[in-house]
């Protein structure tokens, strides 16, 4: 095992990671793509085919393994460290919350950056032609290769070492960056959602949405639709806000953007039916567009 250590410079990452490794061909194996692994099985004939790691159990030699298995089991353990995390350190979120906030701690372009920050890019193990590719560098092998180094933390030492590394490394500025995301609608551009979540967070209703009026040719319609609080007895409720696009769907993200600028600036007060029927009049903003 020394010598795998000092073969593949696993001290720097051990390093990174937070954890020194007690079976060192557990992280040997995260790091490595398949494209080395097949080359591997094509130029050593007399090697045994690729077989599976297991949490108990021999394993097969350091380096003859690819990581997607690993990669697997990364991406569950990594989902629950950080669902852990969220939920323990945020009573007051609720459901809607606590799983958008999870979704981008643990989505492929968050990943890559973790996978940055701790230089793992150095670390892959590759084969000759995807070495000459620029494979090394690309965010989806980044991602998918910090979730297989998470499966061979947790097959190491367990929840421990992953729960600390999802504190050092995953939450944080991160973590508190994507709340004010989600609570403006940034996030993904999905105001709609945020709208929803604000709503309910509040008791307030669910937002509907119908349309006000229709202009334009068939190749160039603008839509003009309102978004209303509804109540939990069904009535008709209050406006929030209109928005205009060239789709119902373009239409309904600009009216919940507008009604959350609405909210935020009137401190969670809702609109006056006046404020609302001249919105689009007197605002100079451009509707959303695709």
């Amino acid at each position: 095992m020394g010598a795998v250590r000092l073969e593949s410079g696993l001290d720097e990452l051990e390093a990174a990671l937070g954890h020194s490794f007690l079976r060192p061909e557990l992280l040997v194996c995260a790091l490595t793509h398949r494209s080395l692994a097949h080359e591997l099985a094509q130029t050593e004939a007399s090697s045994h085919t690729v077989g599976s790691i297991e949490a108990v159990g021999e394993a097969r030699p350091a380096g003859r393994e690819d990581n997607e298995r690993l990669e697997y089991l990364g991406d569950a353990v990594l989902g629950l460290a950080v669902a852990e995390a969220l939920y323990l350190a945020h009573p007051e979120w609720r459901e809607g919350e606590l799983t958008r906030i999870r979704s981008g701690l643990v989505s492929r372009e968050r990943m890559a950056q973790v996978a940055e920050t701790i230089g793992l890019g150095k670390h892959l193990r590759l084969s000759r032609g995807e070495e000459r590719s620029g494979l090394r560098r690309k965010s989806t092998v980044l991602s998918n290769t910090m979730e297989a180094v998470m499966g061979a933390l947790y097959l190491d030492g367990g929840l421990d070492p992953v729960r600390a590394f999802v504190r050092s490394q995953v939450m944080g500025e991160a973590a508190d960056r994507l709340v004010l995301e989600l609570r403006s609608g940034a996030a993904l551009g999905n105001y709609k959602s945020a709208l929803q979540e604000r709503l309910q967070a509040a008791r307030a209703g669910a937002p509907v949405y119908r349309v006000k009026s229709e202009s334009g040719p068939d190749h160039h319609k603008r839509f003009l639709i309102e978004v209303r609080v509804k109540g939990e007895t069904g009535e008709r409720g209050k406006p929030l806000a209109r928005g205009m696009g060239r789709t119902k769907k373009l239409a309904e993200q600009d009216a919940a953007r507008r009604a959350l600028e609405q909210l935020e600036s009137a401190g969670g007060a809702f609109p006056s039916d006046a404020e609302v029927d001249t919105e689009i009049d007197t605002e100079n903003e451009e509707p959303l567009e695709p």
